[in-house]
């Protein structure tokens, strides 16, 4: 395995990230704690969740997934093994969570004695701002379109100062961000140094072969302001294990299970995934590894944060901090992206 810096903190992760979003939909209980303690045992120390999960968000289902990791902490009783990060969920549909949502100290507060209560642990590494409260682009869409009319005023200011007393009362040590673009990003970077309170540690968003959006704004900011990427959908929702395009996927596979998470599946992303697929064929790769491998590559990416919902899929995507992308493949996966960039979402 390899380890990286958590943006300036004394923190080390595992370039792989297990993340867990599957457990309580996809996988139970006993499977989850079986995907764990696989991850540990190969090195990785890193284990991304959020209070909203499991995915796709339902009342029914909500918290699961930090419960499994509850339930396993309590049993293995290894909380000092790994780094923990958990997100608090913004503005959304998802009313049976809190409603309205939003990033006032009140909610974040109650949202971190949850998360902490479901975790059966006295704090977490890295706490995140799963999505912007503002109008902004997230989960990867393209084209913003600014809204005049919006109610959100600026309260990075608020928001900053609750984190940086959650860090005081030792419930968090750092915080990220999620779904971020360059300018929030760099709000929150400027009033952290002009108010000495806590740093952006990581940013979460989505980046993967089919979608490196990421690449125009915000690696720039990641590396020249020592804030990584946490590289979420690197497998696109499986789409790049190559699966729905050689016919052995099933019912059961997210994309087909889920329609409402089919971001990934439109037909200019089935073209540059079979492109994708030929290079990973042509070279001896699976195309799963071949992906992954390019994500854990990536300067400005501090680690990818890979899912499973078999321990099939699970060692094959940890196995890919083994693999080294030639020469060869890495001019044949750019010839793709500059006839087919960023086909999702």
């Amino acid at each position: 395995m390899r380890y990286d810096q958590l943006g300036q903190t004394d923190i080390r992760v595992s370039k792989i990230c297990l993340g867990t979003m599957t457990f309580g939909e996809q996988n139970t209980e006993t499977e989850g704690h079986e995907q764990l303690d696989y991850a540990l045992d190969q090195g990785v120390n890193f284990i991304d969740t959020a209070e909203m999960y499991s995915v796709p968000g339902r009342k029914e289902t909500q918290g699961s997934t930090e419960r499994i990791i509850g339930s396993w902490i309590s049993a293995r009783k290894n909380r000092n093994k790994f780094v923990l990060a958990t997100k608090v969920t913004g503005p959304s549909g998802m009313t049976w969570i809190r409603d309205p949502l939003r990033f006032t100290r009140e909610q974040i507060m109650s949202a971190i004695e949850g998360s902490l209560k479901r975790l059966q642990t006295d704090y977490v590494d890295l706490y995140q701002l799963h999505w912007p409260e503002r109008n902004a682009n997230f989960f990867g869409k393209r084209g913003y379109q600014h809204n005049p009319d919006e109610a959100w005023e600026d309260n990075f200011l608020d928001i900053l100062r609750t984190l940086d007393d959650l860090k005081k009362a030792g419930k968090i040590r750092h915080f990220g961000l999620s779904n971020e673009t360059p300018w929030g990003t760099m709000r929150c970077l400027h009033l952290a140094e002009a108010h000495n309170l806590p740093r952006v540690a990581s940013v979460q968003n989505p980046y993967s072969l089919l979608n490196r959006t990421y690449e125009v704004g915000m690696a720039e900011v990641s590396i020249r302001e020592q804030c990584g990427l946490l590289a979420y959908s690197p497998m696109a929702f499986g789409m790049l294990s190559g699966k729905y395009h050689e016919g052995t996927d099933t019912p059961d596979n997210r994309i087909n299970k889920f329609k409402q998470l089919s971001r990934y599946n439109s037909t200019t992303s089935r073209e540059a995934t079979a492109a994708y697929l030929g290079i990973a064929k042509e070279h001896g790769l699976s195309l799963a590894q071949m992906s992954l491998a390019f994500v854990n590559t990536r300067p400005f990416v501090t680690a990818n944060i890979i899912g499973a919902t078999s321990m099939e899929q699970l060692r094959e995507n940890i196995a890919s901090i083994d693999v080294t992308l030639s020469p060869e493949v890495r001019k044949a996966i750019e010839k793709v992206h500059d006839r087919l960039p960023n086909p999702a979402p």
